[in-house]
């Protein structure tokens, strides 16, 4: 093979590389920081609702209930 030939097929396979590379739009890790992908302003936007304030809502109405049910065992017992 003559250097011409090997100098295309390596400069082929490095710019394969690096258009893979900047296909794949994932975050960097740079000096100890994450970096978001060159694409982040075209990415869908993910919108998660605000969730209950309480996060044991159920349990808090069960201990409420259990409670209520208490008072009305001990008020029918006559205490």
């Amino acid at each position: 093979m003559s250097k011409k030939n090997i100098s295309l097929k390596l400069s082929l396979a490095i710019a394969s590389v690096g258009m893979m590379a900047l296909s794949t739009g994932c975050q960097v890790h740079v000096a100890g920081q994450t970096l978001p992908s060159p694409y982040y302003l075209e990415d869908d936007v993910q919108y998660f609702p605000a969730g209950p304030e309480n996060k044991l809502a159920n349990e808090t109405a069960a201990l409420k209930a259990s409670r209520e049910e208490y008072k009305a065992r001990q008020a029918a017992a006559g205490r």
